[in-house]
C-alpha cells in the first residue's frame, strides 16, 4: 500500500544517517516549511519504522546523546516502491490535467 507522506519523508531523509532533530530540520527545509513534524509524531513514526526494520540505529559512540538512524535495505525497497507508485499517479494526473483526458472506457 501507499506510505504516508511522513513515513516516506523520514525514509528519504535516512538515506544519510541522521538523528531525530536533524530529521525534523531536514524535512522542514526540504518541503519549504510545508511539513513541520512535532517530536511526538516523528518519534512515534521512527519507533514504528524501527520495529518494521525499515530503519536501523547506528552504533555511534561519538555522539551518545543523539541516537542516529539509517534506512535499511527493506526500507529502501519500500521507498523505491513508493516512488514508482507516485510516479504512476503523477503521470496519470499530468495526462488528465494537461488535456490528455481520461480515455479509459471510450472504445
Amino acid at each position: 500500500g501507499a506510505l504516508t507522506e511522513t513515513t516516506f519523508l523520514i525514509l528519504l531523509t535516512l538515506y544519510t544517517p541522521n538523528h531525530g532533530y536533524g530529521i525534523m530540520q531536514f524535512i522542514e527545509w526540504a518541503t519549504e516549511g510545508r511539513v513541520v513534524l512535532g517530536a511526538g509524531t516523528l518519534y512515534g513514526a521512527m519507533n514504528t519504522l524501527a520495529k518494521k526494520k525499515w530503519i536501523v540505529p547506528l552504533d555511534d559512540e561519538a555522539d551518545s546523546k543523539r541516537k542516529r538512524y539509517v534506512i535499511s535495505d527493506i526500507g529502501k525497497q519500500k521507498a523505491e516502491a513508493e516512488l514508482r507508485r507516485m510516479s504512476q499517479v503523477w503521470k496519470l494526473a499530468a495526462t488528465i490535467i494537461g488535456g490528455g483526458g481520461n480515455e479509459w472506457g471510450k472504445q
